[in-house]
């Protein structure tokens, strides 16, 4: 969806704007707001965070960041889970987390939702892993099903039983579409 404006902003002057509830993202000058999340959506953005954190962030091989604007390419993008390797995060002089972030993530994690054009969240992820992302993951609550990624290679579809690829800083972690979809289970 595309908020209507009479005026056309540059990127500098987008990233000046008050940020929005639900975020918006800047896509060949385009303004456009993305869905806010449902119940399906809400659900596996944060199991899926928090398993990556619980794995990754303890030895400072990764972390993962719910909704968080991404700046890079004269695009800025929020997808709904990016994922950082540690060595990548920008830190100011203190050491301590910047606010903003002028890159693409390493994987970029993306859950659709039932108003979402599949293609053009798709064409976010393939973005993304032209400027620098490492991964990308569409998954669709719906179909149960996960699109993955990589900037080498052609798209894997993965279903049930099928493991996940993740980033190589997340370690042995294993991770099947099934059991990622049963967190919605609550039975």
């Amino acid at each position: 969806m595309t908020i209507a404006t009479t005026q056309r902003y540059s990127l500098a002057e987008f990233l000046e704007l008050p940020e929005t509830k639900p975020a918006s993202e800047y896509i060949n000058g385009n303004i456009q707001a993305k869905p806010m999340p449902q119940g399906k959506h809400s659900t596996l953005q944060g199991r899926l965070t928090a398993e990556i954190n619980r794995i990754a962030q303890p030895e400072k091989r990764a972390y993962a960041f719910p909704k968080l604007r991404c700046t890079f390419a004269d695009r800025s993008l929020v997808p709904d889970i990016a994922v950082f390797q540690w060595s990548n995060i920008p830190t100011d002089e203190n050491g301590e987390i910047q606010n903003r972030f002028n890159l693409a993530p390493d994987p970029a994690i993306e859950i659709l939702s039932p108003e979402q054009s599949p293609p053009r969240v798709i064409e976010k992820i393939l973005f993304s892993l032209q400027h620098g992302s490492q991964l990308g993951w569409l998954i669709d609550p719906d179909d149960t099903s996960v699109t993955v990624f990589h900037p080498d290679k052609l798209a894997e579809f993965k279903e049930q039983g099928d493991r996940l690829s993740m980033l190589d800083a997340i370690g042995n972690w294993q991770l099947t579409a099934a059991e990622l979809f049963a967190w919605l289970c609550l039975m």
